[in-house]
Formats: structure tokens, sequence, C-alpha cells
């Protein structure tokens, strides 16, 4: 999508509130003991007062309202009765419809105390993201996002996973282009104003790509290394962004 006037940043800026609240909510929520199909419920709640509609299933008849992954999940992981432990990885991952704009966000959290390379890698996915963010200005190449998230990644030691990618939205969950999290010196796209797009970089301890886990939905990694990710809906403009999620 491409906004086009003030009254669609304001529509897509609500469904953006309606996400961001969610997300925050169910991480605010994440505790040693709780199952996902809980913290689910979390997000629906808000959501439903909102008055918007999940958009995995809206789009995709998914099976949840939000797609929480644990550990080596790296997305789309299905809630259920499973209860968290002290030491897992989470991703919280939130989308919705509302009044016909689309927002996406997602954020990986600690439950309890995590190994300290586990919070190395939670810290520099999020800087990876908000670096990217930084990056994404209209008039500058769409790869340099790939660029500065690889960088980060390799300051730390860390992966990048090259399958899974960002995305445009606002009239769909996803829309073109991809956004990819690894540089591509022959995509010669230029970021525009008005794009709107998610950022959303997956660094890992190990693996580069992702794999099907054989529940349809699930996207873990081949080798049982973890993973982070960090995600806004964002709407690109001459300056920094404006971040709606």
């Amino acid at each position: 999508m491409t906004i086009d006037g003030v009254d669609e940043l304001e529509g897509l800026k609500r469904a953006g509130r309606a996400v961001a609240e969610a997300r925050d909510q169910m991480l605010a929520s994440v505790t040693a003991g709780i199952s996902t199909q809980e913290l689910d419920e979390i997000g629906r709640e808000v959501l439903r007062r909102h008055g918007a509609r999940s958009a995995p299933q809206l789009a995709y008849n998914f099976p949840g309202t939000t797609c929480i992954s644990v550990n080596d999940e790296l997305a789309h992981g299905i809630p259920s009765s499973r209860r968290l432990k002290d030491g897992d990885l989470i991703n919280i991952d939130v989308s919705a419809e509302l009044d016909g704009y689309w927002a996406d966000s997602g954020a990986s959290a600690p439950v309890g105390v995590v190994a300290p390379r586990l919070q190395q890698l939670l810290d520099a996915t999020r800087r990876a993201q908000a670096e990217a963010m930084d990056e994404a200005r209209a008039g500058r190449p769409l790869s340099g996002i790939g660029k500065v998230v690889e960088r980060r990644a390799k300051r730390h030691g860390f992966f990048v996973i090259k399958n899974l990618c960002g995305h445009g939205v606002g009239r769909h969950i996803h829309e073109d282009p991809q956004v990819s999290s690894v540089y591509d010196p022959r995509d010669r796209t230029q970021l525009w104003e008005g794009l709107v797009i998610t950022i959303e970089p997956f660094l890992t301890t190990r693996a580069t790509r992702a794999v099907d886990s054989g529940d349809g939905w699930t996207l873990r990694t081949p080798d049982g290394s973890l993973g982070a990710q960090f995600e806004h809906t964002l709407v690109i403009t001459k300056g920094a962004p404006i971040i709606v999620t």
C-alpha cells in the first residue's frame, strides 16, 4: 500500500494501535507456567475491544488469533496448551485488520532469566530491526535494509534467516514488495514516500534458513538453534519512517 492522504494514514494508525496494544499486553503476561493458548486469548480480547479482526485468521484461516513461537520455532507457531518454562525464548506476532487497514508487529522475549548468549541474541535482533528502520527512507535502496541487518548480525556472531522477510502491508497482510533481511545487490528497487512495509529480521544462533515443522504452519530452524524476531509496520517518508505499531 502507498498512503494517499491523512485519512489513510489515520486508518493505518488505528489498526497499528490495536496490534501494538495486543502485542504489549501479551508480552507483559509472559511468565513461566502460562500457556501459549492463554496468551493468545489475551491478544484476542484486546483486538475484540478495538473492533479488529485477526489477520492470519482472516487471510489464511490460521487456527489461532495470533502466532506464538517458542525456542527453535521461528514463526507461525500455533497457540496451544504448551506451558512456558524459565529459560525459554518466545516470539509473539500480532497482525490485524481494522476498517480495511492491516498492520503487523512482532517481538521476542525471554521467559524468566535466559542464558547470556540468548539475551545477546535478543538485544542484537532488536538493534538490527531499529537500525534497519532508520535506513528505510524514500529514495534509498530497498536492499540497504538487508545490508544493515547482516552487518549487525555479523558484529555479534549471529546469523540471518534468508527465507523469511518483511513485506508490504496496509490493504492486505502480505503485499509487495518483499523486504529481505539479507543484502541482494541485484535488487534495484528504491523506497518511495508513503510506502507501507514491515521490517522483521530473524536472527539465530546458527541457522540461516527456516523449514516447515510438519504441522502446516510452524516454521522452525532445521538444527534446533534458537532465533529471535522483532517487527514493526511503518510508513516510508523522506526522513525517519512513521512507525504505526
